[in-house]
């Protein structure tokens, strides 16, 4: 589409040529080309043209979408509006300061738009304007003409300059008026067109010896500018011949790089005169003032070289003219060509137009972190680029339309990996030799919470002594999160359970920040051996991640209870229990058995056994580990003998707790004999008939089996289900029965916890045996033997006595 409208007296035209336009998977990249044409000399911020319209593009979007525009000039001569989608005038806009001598003029722009991205060049062609009048390189231009030169001789004058082009350039020359010279044009092979001053009338040095005449140049522009110079015409004596060079043009190539001193070239002129009319000095007649402070010339031998450094990018020709004078001041001109050829000498440059300097650690790979445009001053092969990335694992660079990249991921990130990542972009050209440039771009990976925390521990044992005091630290429970911040921020709780119906929060409690565990309360280790529970550590992202680890508390035994004796056992007035011995019976003797239990745990339940009060210290004996009283020596031969003792039961605690019970023994014939002995002992005026005691036993008893029969039938269905691992508060007459204990951390070779047996004893000495042996569970001990009560029979009681002592329960014999 073509069209052409006015703004302010100013022409533009403006071309719209869509190059291609692509899809690929995942983005979409379109490169247009867009074309205006303005005129040189524009106030700032005038309007070139509308881009939103030309472009199509939305004009609300234009800031969102990040639209920019890339010159690769040395001056940035134009800006957006991204309120209107004007591209205004920045800067003065000098087309001669651009493209010098150059018939065409052009400023390229790049134009880059993001969401989706896109890409647009932008062509602005300089139109020539005539903003420069002509002028000549010197104001005086001197000339000696011999008197004898016939008309029509002529005299090459200076050439005057014109930065503008075309019409606006030098159309014309005229002098001033006089009777001796008229004004006319040498046109070179080139086109060039030289003034000369022809002679119209033979010159009489006698009469006049100088001339003065205004050169005056005029250019094509309306209106017209133009520049003058002065003539000076010294007529002297005869000198009719012109330097001549040997070529009209000079055409040299060189190379950029050059160096200082170089010879470009040795020019040469002649002069057929002799003398001082045939010495020939060189100079410029016209040059740039750039190409001047390159290029010198050696005024006797023609010589120029190079004083300055030649750079292809600033320019890549020149042009001069040099002028020959002899020593007749006859002065002859020729022209110099130099183009210079490029070198690889500028490295491509990196541009980052678009970067993030942050990722989230789940972002997709195809994520686009930062746009790249690549460039190099250099032409032709030298500015040939090719990029690549240090790290192609984590990342991918993809070439994109008019030098532009992509970086992209190419895979997941990971923070706890890699938190940080230092990307280097190396570009390198096709030059020889070839050149490289990098860059480096810094990506931080932001935190997400995907991690949750981990605990030290798979579980936790821990120990604490009973009756230790409530509050006090227990443990610390320790979890870490490779998360950073609040996702790993942890704080601690434990999780609702009972224990007995009874909330874990009165057992123990946790500091939600630093993970130390506290005891809410004193622990008995009669009562309870062990509990569990669960901890939860949760971090504080969104959403939070937690995880739990069980912790698991063993109440460490101390000797808190003295040995309790299950048989014998005094009556509730205290009287000694009674030992039948007959006479017959000889040393060795077993004459009863104390048995003794110790609720404690351990070396603390290790029980031994000690006569306390003995009459006759050789007459019995007892076992230390088995309770078993012995005849220790042959009875004497007396009709009834009765002794009277005190039995020591003491556990192997730090500090010993200790029991005594106190035995009476009778020596007789037969049991008729020891009624006497029994009846000597004090009895209660209110005590009832032995018929009514025996019924009352008797009642007592078959109650007392009833009720055994019932919990040995409770008991048995218990014992069929899985028995729990953490254990409630018991009443004080019951005794823990375990299936999975704690490590012990106070034993050596004996088990940690003791195990329960049935023991069914006989109250008569004469039927001392072992009824039955066998592991019992959770039996309570308000079906011990009543000692209390002298009755015969077989009683069972549920007692817990350590691996150490159960030889101490043995068959009576």
């Amino acid at each position: 589409m073509k069209y052409t409208k006015r703004d302010r007296g100013t022409q533009r035209t403006v071309i719209w040529q869509v190059l291609f336009c692509f899809a690929s998977f995942g983005f979409r990249d379109v490169s247009s080309q867009l074309q205006y044409s303005i005129t040189e000399e524009m106030k700032k911020g005038s309007v070139v043209g509308n881009m939103a319209n030309d472009l199509g593009l939305n004009i609300k979007e234009l800031a969102l979408r990040k639209f920019q525009i890339v010159s690769h000039a040395t001056k940035q001569y134009f800006y957006v509006n991204l309120e209107n989608g004007d591209l205004i005038v920045s800067d003065r806009i000098d087309r001669e300061t651009l493209c010098g001598t150059r018939i065409t003029c052009y400023i390229n722009l790049e134009a880059v738009i993001e969401n989706p991205l896109m890409f647009y060049t932008i062509t602005i062609e300089i139109q020539d304007v005539n903003d420069n009048a002509p002028f000549f390189p010197k104001k005086h231009f001197d000339i000696e003409i011999s008197e004898v030169t016939l008309p029509g001789a002529r005299f090459a004058l200076g050439i005057a300059q014109d930065p503008d082009l075309g019409t606006n350039s030098i159309q014309s020359y005229t002098l001033s008026g006089n009777e001796q010279f008229i004004l006319g044009e040498k046109i070179t092979k080139d086109g060039l067109k030289y003034p000369e001053i022809i002679l119209e009338k033979s010159l009489d040095r006698e009469k006049q010896s100088f001339y003065e005449h205004i050169l005056t140049a005029s250019d094509g522009g309306k209106p017209p500018k133009t520049g003058t110079g002065i003539v000076n015409i010294i007529v002297q004596d005869f000198n009719d011949n012109l330097p001549i060079f040997s070529q009209d043009t000079y055409n040299i190539r060189l190379s950029e790089n050059v160096p200082i001193g170089f010879l470009v070239v040795r020019l040469n002129a002649t002069d057929l005169d002799e003398g001082s009319n045939a010495l020939i000095t060189y100079a410029f007649s016209h040059i740039s003032e750039h190409a001047q402070e390159i290029f010198s010339i050696d005024s006797l031998n023609g010589e120029i070289k190079i004083k300055g450094t030649l750079d292809f990018e600033a320019s890549d020709s020149y042009e001069m003219t040099v002028e020959a004078k002899d020593g007749g001041s006859h002065v002859t001109h020729c022209k110099v060509v130099i183009q210079v050829a490029d070198m690889n000498d500028n490295a491509p440059e990196i541009i980052i137009t678009t970067l993030s300097s942050t990722i989230l650690e789940d972002s997709p790979p195809g994520t686009v972190i930062a746009v790249i445009n690549v460039y190099d001053k250099d032409s032709g092969v030298n500015g040939e680029v090719h990029c690549q990335i240090s790290d192609t694992l984590d990342f991918q660079l993809m070439p994109s339309s008019n030098n532009y990249y992509k970086l992209v991921t190419a895979a997941s990130m990971d923070r706890e990996r890699k938190s940080m990542y230092n990307t280097t972009i190396a570009c390198v050209d096709n030059g020889l030799p070839p050149l490289l440039s990098s860059k480096v771009i810094e990506l931080m990976v932001s935190d997400v919470n995907d991690n949750v925390p981990v605990f030290e521990k798979n579980n936790y044992i821990i120990y604490i002594e009973e009756h230790s005091q409530p509050g006090i630290s227990i443990q610390k429970i320790h979890a870490s999160d490779v998360d950073s911040d609040e996702n790993g921020k942890i704080t601690y709780s434990i999780l609702n359970s009972n224990i007995d119906d009874i909330p874990i929060s009165s057992y123990v409690s946790i500091n939600s920040m630093t993970g130390v565990l506290y005891a809410q309360r004193s622990f008995d280790y009669e009562q309870l051996r062990e509990f569990q529970f669960q901890v939860m550590a949760k971090d504080s992202g969104s959403p939070p991640l937690s995880s739990n680890v069980t912790v698991r508390i063993c109440i460490i035994d101390k000797n808190d209870n003295a040995p309790k004796i299950l048989y014998p056992s005094a009556d509730t007035e205290g009287s000694a229990l009674f030992e039948f011995i007959p006479h017959s019976a000889e040393k060795g003797y077993l004459v009863t058995k104390v048995i003794a239990v110790d609720t404690d745990s351990g070396h603390n339940a290790w029980l031994s056994y000690h006569l306390l009060q003995v009459p006759d210290p050789t007459l019995f004996t007892i076992g230390q580990y088995s309770g078993e009283i012995r005849i220790g020596r042959d009875l004497p031969d007396i009709e009834s003998l009765r002794q009277k003792i005190v039995v020591l039961v003491k556990d192997n605690g730090v500090p010993s707790l200790s029991s005594t019970v106190t035995l009476s023994l009778v020596v007789a014939e037969n049991f008729q004999q020891v009624v006497p002995e029994i009846r000597k002992q004090p009895t209660n005026s209110d005590s009832k008939s032995p018929v009514t005691f025996y019924l009352v036993v008797s009642i007592a008893l078959i109650s007392l089996l009833f009720i055994i029969t019932v919990l040995i039938a409770v008991i048995y269905k218990c014992r069929k289900t899985p028995t729990p691992t953490s254990y409630g508060a018991y009443s004080r007459n019951v005794y823990p029965q375990f299936t999975l204990g704690c490590p012990s951390e106070i034993s050596d070779t004996s088990l940690p916890f003791p195990f329960s047996y049935d023991v069914c004893v006989t109250l008569d000495s004469k039927q001392n045996e072992i009824a039955y042996l066998k592991p019992v569970q959770n039996v309570p001990t308000d079906n011990l033997i009543d000692t209390d009560n002298p009755t015969e029979g077989n009683v069972c009681a549920s007692t817990d006595l350590p691996p150490s002592n159960i030889d101490q329960v043995v068959a009576f014999y």
